[in-house]
């Protein structure tokens, strides 16, 4: 069982890292309109309401880690109109 705090990356189990802004960027899908950098990793259903939900990986700048959130909070803009998740590469 993991410990708070901890997660699994293969096969066993570590603790959460850091790591520097460049090698976020390596791994980076989206940059935050606070300026952290995220990863995407899928859109899931909440158990309860079937609620579609973006599951993603906080890269940088604090340890990283899994969140999920709301996909029309994830993908929709601020009352500027900018969005809240920025994509930094265009789809392919």
């Amino acid at each position: 069982m993991a410990r708070a705090g901890s997660f699994r990356r293969g096969p066993r189990l570590l603790p959460p890292m850091s790591m520097t802004e460049s090698e976020a960027l390596a791994l980076a899908t989206h940059r935050h309109y606070k300026g952290g950098l995220y990863r995407y990793i899928g859109t899931a259903r909440h158990s309860e309401t079937e609620e579609s939900m973006v599951v993603y990986e906080h890269l940088w700048p604090h340890a990283r880690g899994l969140w999920v959130r709301p996909a029309d909070l994830f993908f929709g803009q601020l009352a500027d109109g900018s969005a809240r998740f920025a994509a930094l590469h265009s789809a392919e």
